[in-house]
């Protein structure tokens, strides 16, 4: 009996953590009472002078500071060379709010909470060892826009998004890059955001030489993504771009010819694109509820039809976890490798365009 309270509080407290992430291993589709009419209603928009509309900033204590572990870890962001633009995923995922119920309103300072202990933390965080780290609070398109059948809407939905996430950009471009390099990095449905802000500021473009790398994980993406912009096929490779979709074994989701069959993935165990099955030996350590826990050997995973696949995690309850798709710990499975990385390729970047002897 107390070994089954025990599991029972561990699962309570595991999948907590997963809802308060604003995700959902749902495959309903969508319904709502607000139609594409309804786009025109929006919140407030945000001016990126005002550090209050940053969810994430190297000159303000936030989440994006927090390191894992017991002390053997260190954020470095007063003296990083690299900045890293950070494009959290949808946490906007609850009740539609009548008055705007297709955008999260930047002032809700419920929601910017829940933003800033899920995805800046537990995403976010793994670049400050090696950049410092700026976020922005963007009017987020709720998440219903991507279960349901009206594309219109949710063509009509991000683009709304992603001026605000443009705006942010520029606004960092013209007062604090001063001409460092870049990492951009995302999930979900900031991949959406970024890989356009990829397209339109740095492919072809001049600004291309200060991309390190670009982190764009969780939205099935293809080799037509972007013209000029390759997807980097070694753990040194810089001015490229690297995702992966991560799924349970042996699964293949519903449409998966559709999203999947031309999709690509780096595999974060090896930062290779090739099929090589990596075991949980590779896995420095990834992170679950407990963020100061750090759990080696979390994971496996293997590249597999534009998918990334992994056996079951290892952690103490894992057997009452049945879940087919793990789009929400995408970064956290991995924590330790991609920290490692990113550190990896910055120094490559640095040395290679001689900021270092």
């Amino acid at each position: 009996m107390a070994i089954r309270i025990i599991y029972k509080g561990f699962l309570v407290c595991f999948c907590m953590f997963l809802s308060q992430r604003g995700y959902s291993q749902s495959k309903n589709t969508f319904k709502t009472k607000y139609t594409i009419e309804d786009l025109s209603l929006v919140p407030p928009v945000p001016d990126y002078s005002e550090m209050k509309y940053w969810i994430a900033h190297p000159e303000v204590k936030d989440m994006a500071d927090e390191v894992p572990g017991k002390g053997e870890l260190k954020e470095y962001q007063a003296n990083a060379a690299v900045d890293v633009f950070f494009i959290y995923p949808t946490i906007y995922s609850k009740k539609q709010d009548k008055e705007h119920p297709w955008f999260a309103d930047v002032n809700d300072e419920k929601l910017n909470k829940e933003i800033a202990n899920s995805t800046i933390k537990y995403q976010a965080s793994v670049f400050n060892g090696s950049a410092k780290v700026y976020s922005p609070l963007y009017r987020q398109a709720h998440i219903g826009i991507y279960s349901m059948g009206n594309l219109p809407l949710k063509v009509e939905a991000l683009e709304f998004a992603y001026t605000d996430v443009k705006r942010a950009f520029e606004y960092y471009l013209d007062n604090w890059n001063q001409g460092r390099p870049i990492i951009i990095a995302s999930h979900s449905q900031g991949t959406n955001h970024a890989t356009k802000l990829l397209s339109e500021f740095f492919e072809n473009k001049p600004l291309m030489e200060q991309l390190v790398a670009a982190y764009i994980v969780g939205m099935p993406m293809d080799k037509g993504t972007f013209s000029n912009i390759p997807i980097c096929d070694n753990p040194t490779e810089i001015g490229c771009w690297l995702t992966w979709n991560t799924y349970a074994r042996d699964y293949y989701p519903p449409n998966h010819d559709f999203w999947y069959a031309d999709a690509l993935n780096v595999n974060p165990l090896s930062w290779t694109t090739d099929t090589a099955y990596v075991s949980w030996g590779a896995n420095q350590g990834g992170i679950l509820k407990n963020f100061k826990k750090i759990r080696t050997g979390l994971s496996d995973a293997q590249n597999k039809d534009g998918m990334l696949w992994i056996n079951k995690p290892k952690f103490f309850g894992n057997f009452l976890i049945n879940w087919k798709r793990y789009h929400i710990v995408d970064y956290n499975l991995f924590y330790m490798n991609i920290r490692e990385n990113v550190a990896e390729r910055v120094e490559t970047y640095l040395r290679e365009k001689e900021y270092l002897d």
